[in-house]
């Protein structure tokens, strides 16, 4: 069955031949997403809270664009680094997703790919009706 996939400006994905995200049927996947360090000021690039929003700002686009919504996210995983507060990731993850309440599991990992990266973040949602544009 061939799906739909997204794919945003991140250099890995062609380097490592994946998507940022990917839908097949009502099914959204979306791939560990870190945070884009360029993006973040200089002030914030060290905050596990900026990083988290980041990312899960980013995932939660990938999903808007296959067709699902903030409402269909039914589980998201949150990758720890040495360094990062889970208090912080708890926080920016309830501002953005608190109302959906998905279900979760965080984890702290011996380290992410970017000595600089506190937080990585995958998320599955299902596209219960389609949005049109």
């Amino acid at each position: 069955m061939i799906g739909k996939r997204y794919i945003d400006s991140t250099p890995w994905q062609s380097i490592a031949g994946y998507s940022r995200a990917s839908r097949i049927g009502q099914h959204i996947a979306v791939s560990g997403t870190t945070a884009d360090l360029d993006s973040l000021s200089p002030e914030s690039a060290d905050s596990t809270y900026a990083q988290t929003f980041d990312c899960l700002g980013r995932g939660i686009d990938a999903v808007i664009d296959l067709g699902g919504t903030i409402e269909g996210i039914l589980r998201t995983r949150m990758f720890l680094a040495p360094g990062s507060d889970p208090v912080e990731a708890s926080r920016a993850h309830a501002e953005l997703l608190g109302e959906v309440a998905p279900a979760n599991t965080t984890l702290f990992v011996h380290s992410l790919v970017g000595s600089e990266l506190l937080v990585e973040i995958e998320i599955e949602a299902l596209v219960v009706k389609e949005v049109s544009e």
